[in-house]
């Protein structure tokens, strides 16, 4: 076939922070496929169509892409931060495992790009220094009751952590307890950073200590790092040392 598709990570949001591989991809590009948001950092130009579609429908959108790459086009699947971090990589993988064998045959790549996490812990300083997890906060397709267990063992843990999709209108309520369980386990003094539209012009970051944070600091533009007990600032900075006594 001579199609293929490529997924591929626009970085959290500043055209700078978009790598020169998914740059030259995209310049090769016949179609391009997204979440409404990111088909639209996408510029448009002549040879390319791109086709926009909503946050649900990965599975959809993902077999759509490997679809027109069998037809032959050249096909990007876009992504905002890495699309390998709860983003389009897994969900064209799992589209590929269900669809007619001869998608096996395609040429499918996936290119990194810099994820959220770690463009706003660079703002920050070095929150992630050390061990780290993350956590995608939404129960759209996991239960709650799991969120809650991974959370608990990785504050029991002792890791710095990474929030994805903290606090939405549909669900303003799961962050605050998210909140009581890091209280349940983690001294008040813990470190927070909530990181909003980090790499944009509506960038802001707020330091804060988990016995001030208030579920009202996030919304779904904010990756939220909790540090280890560890973590520590210096000057404006903050950090997790590398070191573990």
């Amino acid at each position: 076939m001579s199609g293929w598709v490529v997924v591929a990570g626009l970085g959290p949001g500043d055209e700078a922070l978009v790598t020169p591989e998914v740059s030259d991809v995209l310049a090769q590009a016949t179609d391009v496929v997204g979440y409404i948001p990111y088909v639209r950092r996408v510029a448009a130009r002549d040879g390319l169509t791109l086709h926009e579609s909503d946050n649900r429908v990965e599975l959809d959108r993902a077999a759509h892409a490997l679809g027109m790459a069998a037809e032959g086009k050249r096909v990007v699947v876009v992504s905002s931060g890495d699309p390998g971090v709860f983003a389009m990589a897994s969900a064209v993988f799992e589209a590929l495992e269900a669809g007619p064998a001869e998608w096996l045959s395609l040429d499918v790549r996936v290119l990194p790009g810099i994820s959220a996490m770690f463009a706003a812990s660079a703002k920050a300083g070095a929150i992630l220094g050390h061990d780290l997890c993350a956590i995608n906060l939404s129960d759209n397709l996991k239960p709650w009751d799991l969120i809650e267990k991974r959370l608990r063992l990785a504050a029991e843990a002792d890791f710095a952590m990474a929030f994805y999709n903290p606090r939405s209108k549909a669900r303003p309520e799961g962050f605050g307890r998210v909140l009581e369980v890091l209280r349940e386990a983690c001294e008040p003094e813990r470190i927070i950073v909530f990181a909003r539209a980090v790499s944009t012009g509506e960038e802001a970051l707020r330091l804060v200590t988990l016995d001030e944070a208030t579920p009202e600091m996030a919304d779904m533009r904010t990756v939220v790092l909790v540090g280890s007990s560890r973590t520590r600032r210096v000057g404006d900075w903050v950090y997790t040392p590398r070191f573990v006594e």
